[in-house]
């Protein structure tokens, strides 16, 4: 039996083996891959992103248990995690803290988490997390939360992955200033702002809600002649995710999202978006690796050496590399 029909059967060990397989590329796992993706397209993908310190493992922790123990009335749900820490530039490993501080969450059999070294990709993903969410979203888990690294505005590449995105601001980490900037905040589908119970807790939301109504009155330029349009607007939710404060606001705004997602029609277009990212970052890969197949080394060198030299620019390094590929 092979691994992708062991995780078909719910086998944790197989599920733990398959992973570690697609996360390093093996010809055996991409195989396996292959066979899961019929299997995939039911998960609820939520990404976690924000600045490092503003909490993001204590929320998604607590989100975790809500959505393994809701109200009653409501299913529980299957919870996967893929938390991507950041990889040392010396020896290529990462420290993977994310793992320690769920581990409230780590003995539930319907809960896994799996941490996972960025490898330099930027982002704040991995280059393999699509692969990941696959394995998970095949294995019948209901809601995948990937956690981002933590490097503040640069992590937009979550929106093109996820279906809800929540990105995690604190009051005191010059947090007034990052609202401001464009990028980490446009992508928001939810507005978390954990440490609620600090100081400039109330600055820092005000700070939020004006660049909320100015991206607003920006995007959507409704007038009396023609009517609203259907769109999402982000809530802003206070937190104190190690005390469990305010967990329960987060868990029910993200199914009004879904429903949200479901009704608009904006779920379909988020999971082509998602897909035809995927596709571009393979057709990327597999390009370069033709093209330093078909390319001697010598030869590569060569340009570079004219191109160090100025003789070229890139564009004409690039049309000589080119030609040598079409020859």
């Amino acid at each position: 039996m092979s691994l992708a029909e062991s995780v078909l059967q719910g086998n944790r060990l197989a599920l733990a083996r398959l992973l570690t397989q697609v996360e390093n590329e093996t010809s055996q796992g991409l195989e396996d891959l292959n066979r899961l993706f019929p299997h995939t397209g039911k998960a609820h993908i939520v990404g976690v992103t924000g600045a490092p310190g503003t909490g993001k493992s204590s929320l998604v922790n607590q989100l975790i248990t809500a959505f393994r123990h809701p109200p009653e009335g409501q299913q529980p749900r299957r919870v996967a995690v893929i938390a991507v820490d950041p990889s040392s530039p010396f020896s290529g490993g990462a420290i993977l803290g994310d793992r320690v501080r769920m581990r409230d969450v780590a003995g539930d059999a319907d809960v896994f988490i799996r941490s996972t070294a960025s490898r330099g990709a930027l982002g704040g993903v991995a280059a393999s997390t699509a692969n990941l969410v696959q394995v998970f979203d095949a294995a019948g888990f209901e809601m995948i939360f990937v956690e981002t690294v933590g490097a503040g505005q640069a992590e937009v590449e979550i929106a093109r992955l996820a279906h809800t995105v929540i990105v995690v601001e604190a009051p005191g980490l010059g947090d007034d200033i990052q609202a401001i900037k464009a990028g980490i905040l446009e992508i928001a589908d939810i507005i978390v702002l954990n440490k609620a119970d600090r100081p400039l807790a109330d600055n820092a939301e005000r700070a939020l809600r004006m660049m909320l109504e100015l991206a607003t009155r920006k995007s959507n330029p409704a007038t009396d002649e023609s009517p609203p349009l259907l769109e999402w607007r982000p809530p802003i939710l206070r937190t104190v995710a190690t005390e469990g404060r305010g967990i329960q606001e987060v868990v029910d705004a993200i199914w009004h999202h879904r429903h949200f997602l479901e009704t608009s029609g904006e779920w379909e277009r988020r999971e082509r978006r998602r897909l035809c990212a995927e596709l571009e970052n393979l057709l990327q890969a597999a390009l370069m690796k033709r093209l330093q197949e078909t390319i001697s080394p010598e030869t590569y060198q060569g340009v570079v050496d004219d191109l160090v030299s100025r003789q070229l620019s890139p564009r004409q390094a690039l049309e000589i590399l080119l030609d040598g590929v079409k020859r």
